[in-house]
């Protein structure tokens, strides 16, 4: 569904719905002013005041083209959970002196979440997401602050970002998109927000309603079950919060950055303390890589001392990628292709896996076990393993690992024959 630019003026809100913007080159173009009563037309906050003279919002707007590998906005169309991050994107600045105060506005409607009353004062959130299309938006739908299956400290979180050196901090946020049924969001009840506060909630959809009366307990998420679930990127990476996460894996990377095929041990030993039923594996030379960097076993017993345990082969392919690089169809396809019968492949990244890639392997069903970097950041932390001992665990693998030595004494000899 699309809405000219010139009909923005008198339209409701839909969800999904692709709000057009206008020809002219400058910001007048822009759809927010026209769509929505009294709207900013820059910035991911845009804000509205009641004219009640309160100083209290009306209604906030939350904007994000969810393309920014280092504020990675998602929304899980599955549960309704949307992230969302500050504006306290760059250092040199504290944490809520932010232009547009977006973070103050994060902790305002946050504690008025938790304090549980007066959520009367709390501000509606209008997701829109940007298409990539000119000037077009997309209307993602309306929010709440939290989510009943998001613990209350948990779901605005301020963490530490380093960049060139520089350290300072940003709130990551979760809200829930509200289901508000097959009616749209009325554009009266927005002007109500502005101009008639006291009365809003005659027009507010009954899900924002049913918020208001019970908090926490009374959000009712837009949830869309799907039935295969490819999770994108932003998934598949840590979280800007998970700090150590990031650092580990940054280790790894550039543990491994002059010799990659080392990671293939760490791979190996990462699975195992994944999962302990994960054993013997073996690995190949890494001048004689067939396409399948380890051979294993997953071993299932019965828990006795009498019958065999059921050994299940499967074949591990490790990448040491960058953030920046996804596993693709050509190296999921290298691995699918090798597996025998009766086994089952295991694709372990520091990424991710590409949309394509991953689908493949879903929708065709092949036995294929993905382990990405965020999983591998999980891995890590449920083993004791964090940025102060990274280093010496890496070098413990090393330590282990023939091929590494005999790749080391390889390329010592071939230095001395030059």
């Amino acid at each position: 569904m699309e809405i000219q630019f010139e009909d923005l003026d008198k339209s409701d809100f839909f969800i999904d719905c692709v709000y057009k913007g206008g020809k002219a080159p400058n910001m007048s173009s822009e759809p927010f002013h026209k769509l929505i009563p009294g709207c900013e037309n820059a910035g991911g906050f845009r804000k509205k005041l009641r004219e009640d003279g309160s100083g209290k919002y009306a209604y906030i707007v939350l904007y994000t083209s969810m393309e920014e590998l280092e504020w990675p906005d998602y929304l899980d169309e599955e549960t309704g959970i949307f992230r969302y991050y500050g504006d306290n994107r760059e250092p040199g600045r504290e944490l809520t002196d932010t232009k547009k105060k977006g973070n103050k506005i994060l902790e305002m409607a946050f504690s008025l979440l938790n304090e549980g009353k007066n959520l009367e004062d709390m501000p509606p959130f209008l997701i829109f997401k940007k298409t990539g299309k000119g000037r077009d938006i997309q209307f993602l739908g309306l929010a709440a602050p939290g989510n009943p299956r998001i613990s209350p400290d948990r779901d605005l979180v301020a963490f530490w970002r380093t960049v060139k050196e520089n350290r300072f901090q940003n709130y990551e946020a979760y809200f829930t998109v509200l289901d508000t049924g097959e009616k749209p969001i009325y554009r009266k009840w927005i002007e109500s927000l502005i101009y008639d506060h006291e009365n809003n909630l005659k027009y507010a959809p009954e899900a924002w309603v049913r918020f208001v009366k019970q908090g926490r307990n009374g959000i009712m998420p837009l949830a869309e079950p799907k039935m295969h679930k490819i999770p994108n990127r932003f998934e598949q990476l840590p979280a800007g919060s998970d700090t150590e996460g990031l650092l580990c894996l940054d280790a790894i990377r550039n543990h491994y950055n002059s010799f990659n095929q080392g990671f293939e041990a760490c791979a190996t030993n990462i699975v195992s303390k994944m999962d302990s039923h994960f054993v013997d594996f073996s690995l190949t030379r890494p001048w004689r890589d067939g396409g399948r960097d380890a051979l294993g076993f997953y071993s299932i017993s019965a828990g006795g001392k009498v019958n065999a345990s059921l050994k299940i082969d499967c074949a591990l392919e490790a990448k040491c990628y960058s953030p920046n690089n996804g596993v693709g169809v050509k190296e999921m396809s290298r691995l699918i292709s090798r597996i025998r019968y009766r086994q089952f492949g295991i694709m372990i990244t520091t990424s991710y896996v590409d949309k394509q890639a991953y689908q493949e392997v879903v929708e065709d069903g092949h036995p294929i076990l993905i382990v990405t970097a965020t999983d591998i950041a999980q891995i890590l932390r449920e083993n004791a393993i964090n940025s102060s001992n990274i280093n010496e665990w890496l070098t413990s693998i090393d330590r282990q690992d023939n091929r590494l030595i005999e790749y080391y004494k390889r390329v010592n000899e071939m230095a001395r024959k030059s």
